[in-house]
Formats: C-alpha cells, structure tokens, sequence
C-alpha cells in the first residue's frame, strides 16, 4: 500500500540550455518544484531513473543511430530534423527520459498509476530523431515490456497536440501494442503516419468539441486494444495560448481532459502511466504548472486504489 503515487523524475532532464531556444528545457525541474511546494511530490513517492540499457533501447531503435547519436556523429541535416543542438547534456538526458517512462509503467503495473515527469517523445522514429525528439520512450516501454511479458496488450493514447507519427510508425506491425493519437490535423508533422487509430481535430477547436473527440476516441480504443496498461502521453501543447499548438483549449479543457482519462482508467481496472509530453509557453512556470494538471488529477484518483 503506497499513500503517494509513485513519481518518476531526474534532476538531469534540465540541463544548462540557451534560454532563446524554442524547446522550454526548464519546464522538467520547474514542474517537480511545483509538485513538491503543492505537496504531491515528497522524499517517499519520487523514483530517480538512471540510464537506459542500450539493448532495452535496441528494441525500438537503430543500433547506428543510437551510437552516431551518442557519439555526436549525426549529420548537419539530421541535427536539423532533430531540432536540438547536441550536448553532452542532451546526450545523458536521451538516454535516462526512456528509461524514466518505463520504470513508470512498471511502478503503475504494481501500483495501478504513476506519472513520468517528462517523456512523451513521440516523433523520434526507428533511425533518426524528429521534432525535439531522440529516443521513443513509449516505443521503447510498450517493447520492453511486452517482449519481457509484463503485459499481453498495451495502449498508448497519445493526446499531445501533434500526432505521435515516431511511435505509429515504429510500432505498425506490433499487434500488441495498439497507437491511438489525437492531435491537430493543421500540425506538425505535416506528413503524417498511420497509427491503428488517429483522431484529427481541426485547428481552432474549442473544449467542447475536443472533449467529445476525445472521450469517443477513448472508448473506441479501449474497446478494440484491450489493454492491461494505458500509456497516456498528457500534452499540453493543446492549450489555447500555446505557440505551437493551433487549438483552443482553455485549462479548464485541459483538466477535463486529463480526469476523463484516469478516471475511465480507474473505473475499469486498467493500470496508467502518464507521460508529460509537449508544450511550449514561453512562461515556463505556467507551463509546469499545467503539465501538473495530470499528474494532480492522477493524485486525487490515486487515494481509491490504496
């Protein structure tokens, strides 16, 4: 019996980074700060993941992509498509956040939730890095912990405001693991992948349109994956004032959102892993305090299952 959700977070997933750079490094440790000040995070409830072992990451990833990444030997147009200047910084964070997502799922396994402080990097594809993204810490997870046999089935909900197309193309012949994303349909990527289920929401959508794409999508993804654990990947990048978002989702939204998706969860026995994914406020304490939407709303659910 556990009093706390189980917490997953590294001190290393905010390094020194250029404060002028458009991906909110700062948001990780701002976000376990606020946690911890609005009593949620605490000495007893926060695991610290240490780095991925490189055949746990060869189930989901190139072997010569991991090195020329880890060896900063990326090409100039790979480094672009990546998005991030490389750092022996990056490098350390890459290769803890996948491991961060997949001791989560374990500890929800056991425990029925536990929320990742980070993770979400859904369009690091088999070979190359993508949109702020190195390693697929779902891909990775879903992989692990079915080949390790953990799980028979697993979803991964994918509610960021860009379609997760790193995890759908990864996972297309995984019969077990089964991709459902809800995203902008006007966004990044502009081609986009197939997952077993995508919901397009159209750029500008306000809360109650969204909010009943989304609870129809939930539905249907649950009825046809049967999972025995759900990934949720609880962007942000929804929100209304969001740079990089297109849509018109108020906080408020945001938090229907997030308790629609674990209470469903909860109601029917299924153990959830949340994951914090994207947005990019320039307010990076606003920003943490939203991405903590999730993870308060996992905390209040998970009182009733201990």
């Amino acid at each position: 019996m556990r009093s706390l959700i189980p917490l997953v977070s590294n001190p290393l997933y905010s390094y020194p980074f250029d404060s002028r750079h458009r991906f909110p490094m700062e948001k990780f440790s701002l976000l376990f700060n606020h946690l911890r000040e609005i009593g949620i995070a605490a000495e007893s409830n926060v695991f610290r993941p240490g780095r991925v072992r490189s055949e746990v990451l060869a189930l989901a990833h190139c072997r010569n992509y991991i090195n020329d990444f880890c060896e900063n030997q990326l090409s100039p147009k790979a480094m672009r498509r990546m998005g991030l200047p490389w750092s022996e910084g990056l490098r350390q964070r890459s290769l803890i956040s996948p491991n961060g997502t997949l001791l989560t799922a374990q500890l929800a396994l056991k425990y029925g939730m536990a929320c990742h402080l980070a993770g979400g990097t859904h369009h690091a594809h088999y070979d190359f890095a993508s949109g702020f993204c190195i390693f697929n810490d779902l891909a990775v997870t879903a992989r692990t912990l079915l080949a390790q046999g953990k799980v028979q089935r697993i979803l991964i909900f994918d509610c960021d405001v860009h379609q997760g197309d790193g995890t759908a193309s990864i996972l297309q012949n995984d019969m077990s693991a089964f991709t459902c994303s809800v995203h902008c349909d006007k966004n990044f990527p502009a081609r986009k992948a197939r997952s077993d289920l995508d919901i397009n929401v159209a750029a500008g959508s306000s809360d109650q349109a969204y909010l009943e794409l989304l609870s129809a999508a939930l539905e249907q993804a649950l009825l046809l994956s049967k999972p025995d654990l759900v990934l949720y990947d609880a962007g942000v990048d929804i929100y209304e004032h969001d740079p990089l978002g297109l849509l018109n989702i108020s906080t408020a939204g945001i938090r229907e959102r997030d308790r629609l998706v674990l209470e469903t969860c909860v109601e029917r026995g299924i153990a959830v892993a949340t994951v914090i994914g994207g947005g990019y406020d320039r307010d990076q304490q606003a920003l943490a305090r939203r991405h903590g939407i999730a993870v308060e709303e996992a905390a209040r659910l998970f009182t009733h299952l201990n």
